[in-house]
């Protein structure tokens, strides 16, 4: 199952669980994870993006660790709300995860995303080369807290 209605996602996972959340960019997948709850989310590792069936292993090992139940990807909507080709790519991919690991897909609007993760480490005072090294987990972790606060407030 693939949707971007956060209310038919949390039905797809009344059990609750611990969730994924990606920041695809055409380089790099920043990793996000939560708890079972749904109250934290916790930026993750980074992967450099190559083919699908190796990134999809090394997400396997995360879904396998966490035990993760579902997974948020961020979904790059422009500013007017209409999606684009990067969009299009995004939920392309959502749809092979929910193929390859048999879990639900929440597709999520990442809009501001990685600029409140800039923000946020730069008023930790972390310095820029860092920044760019952690800012598409921290994005990821943007996007899945965003999700799970929609999810644990009954949606949107």
């Amino acid at each position: 199952m693939v949707t971007d209605n956060a209310l038919e996602y949390g039905d797809a996972l009344s059990e609750g669980g611990a969730l994924l959340g990606l920041d695809l960019g055409t380089k790099t997948i920043g990793v996000a994870t939560c708890d079972a709850g749904w109250r934290y989310a916790t930026a993750g590792k980074t992967i450099s993006r190559s083919k699908y069936t190796k990134d999809a292993g090394k997400l396997r090992e995360i879904v396998d660790e966490r035990g993760v139940k579902g997974i948020v990807i961020g979904l790059p909507r422009n500013m007017d709300g209409t999606e684009g080709p990067r969009a299009q790519a995004s939920r392309a991919y959502a749809k092979n995860l929910a193929q390859t690991f048999d879990l639900p897909v929440l597709l999520w609007d990442e809009r501001w995303s990685t600029s409140s993760a800039e923000s946020a480490m730069i008023g930790q005072d972390m310095s820029r080369a860092k920044r760019a090294e952690k800012i598409d987990s921290h994005a990821a972790a943007i996007i899945l807290q965003g999700a799970i606060d929609a999810l644990a407030g009954g949606g949107i």
